[in-house]
């Protein structure tokens, strides 16, 4: 397995946030979690990424033990629901950013970052600033600037939370096309069910600390606790 999960347990003070979870996940694939807003998703994140401590329990990335590393040596990258941009740098500089530190030769993130914003249909926007452009293509935007740099894994903490339903449905869209061509390997937290349906390779359910993968989509629509039998029959009842 590509990102393996071991026996992750959390706390905070006398609280349980994470009880015991433990999972596979192979390269280029997505891991969609679902679940209600407290049930320990963004938490179980944060400690793949390495800004929270786990008390218990191993993370492996590509077979090495990364529990113990720091965040910024992990190469992982966590995309928050708001893109975070930084607002003194144009379209462009944004999504440039993390070849510049890496120091590439200027020619080079040129190329890069014009091919970037090819993919990401943004050519047209790559000398504004992040306040000269809408919700759905700072996103777009955050998404480049991670992209380019190739993540190992990228963590999406419910990156389309914020955005109307008709730009949500576009950068969903723009999520697999973009995940296929650069073999991104993810997990993709939600508590939309169209969406943990839509978004993942695979599909888990996250609940009250206790994460279950399920090994189908028909097994995760057919399970009581993720609800979607129910709102299955609430719109058949309309």
């Amino acid at each position: 397995m590509f990102l393996q999960i071991n026996h992750i347990q959390k706390k905070y003070k006398d609280k349980l946030v994470i009880q015991d979870v433990s999972f596979g996940l192979e390269a280029h694939q997505t891991l969609s979690i679902l679940g209600k807003s407290g049930c320990g998703k963004s938490t179980l994140l944060k400690i793949i990424a390495g800004i929270e401590e786990q008390n218990k329990g191993d993370v492996f990335l590509n077979e090495k033990n990364i529990s113990n590393i720091n965040s910024n040596e992990r190469n992982i990258v966590y995309l928050f629901q708001e893109p975070l941009l930084f607002p003194n740098l144009n379209v462009f500089e944004n999504i440039a950013f993390g070849l510049r530190i890496r120091k590439l030769a200027s020619a080079d993130v040129e190329q890069k970052v014009e091919q970037m914003l090819e993919s990401l249909e943004l050519k047209d926007h790559d000398k504004k600033m992040p306040h000269q452009i809408s919700g759905g293509q700072k996103q777009r935007v955050a998404f480049g600037r991670a992209l380019i740099i190739n993540p190992p894994l990228i963590l999406l903490d419910e990156p389309f939370s914020s955005l109307d339903v008709e730009t949500r449905a576009t950068m969903q869209q723009l999520y697999k096309t973009i995940a296929k061509k650069f073999n991104i390997t993810a997990l993709f937290v939600t508590h939309d069910l169209k969406e943990a349906l839509l978004m993942g390779d695979k599909i888990s359910y996250m609940d009250k600390g206790l994460l279950e993968i399920f090994d189908s989509k028909k097994d995760f629509i057919e399970a009581d606790k993720t609800g979607v039998k129910s709102e299955i029959e609430f719109w058949n009842n309309l």
